[in-house]
């Protein structure tokens, strides 16, 4: 198990390999039965292996042993995946609201529900990375360039996930009826509009 952890800290891509092989059926088992999604499950192990690869310098043995600290990532990471689904949650019941229009009167918004719910349910439907960086982008409000620095992607990988994933949507919302005038080049901050999903 030392071994493992000195040859990771050493940046040997092997035992991030024998980690994983060691660690991952522990790693998932926790993220499925905190999330109770097997998908989600399954995100939430490659993302803490990859958080243990980059971080592999931040590692200290003597704090405690590398499955420890796996265990510690991953929950790090179950919570982010709770947070950012009750977010989505609330976003939904949000969006669901009656509310007063500028007027006095009250209004109901059915269309931009169902454009609410279509986005974050195609939001679920990406690729993993360009979902990533698409949550990122409008749950958290963060720019390219924050999305870059916090998943350690370079920003024109980051801004071509998030165009990629802007163009489904638009594309899945125009085949339901929808002609918002947000796009592709409206990616969020980073464009200076507001989130489409927002």
């Amino acid at each position: 198990m030392r071994e493992i952890a000195d040859r990771l800290v050493a940046g040997d891509p092997g035992a991030l390999a024998d980690a994983y092989r060691l660690w991952g059926g522990l790693v998932h088992s926790l993220a499925a039965r905190a999330v109770g999604d097997r998908r989600e499950a399954e995100d939430i192990t490659q993302q803490v292996f990859l958080s243990a690869w980059r971080g592999r310098l931040t590692y200290r043995p003597d704090r405690g042993p590398l499955p420890g600290w796996l265990v510690g990532i991953t929950r790090r990471r179950i919570a982010d995946s709770l947070a950012a689904r009750t977010r989505r949650h609330d976003l939904v019941v949000a969006a669901g609201n009656r509310h007063l229009a500028a007027g006095g009167t009250v209004r109901d918004d059915s269309d931009d529900v169902v454009r609410r719910v279509l986005i974050a349910r195609e939001l679920d439907l990406l690729p993993p990375r360009q979902r990533e960086v698409l949550r990122l982008n409008f749950y958290e409000d963060l720019t390219h360039s924050d999305i870059a620095d916090r998943t350690g992607l370079p920003l024109g990988t980051v801004k071509s996930h998030a165009r990629r994933g802007l163009l489904r949507l638009r594309r899945r919302l125009e085949e339901a009826g929808y002609t918002e005038e947000w796009g592709p080049g409206d990616a969020g901050r980073d464009a200076g509009s507001p989130a489409p999903a927002g």
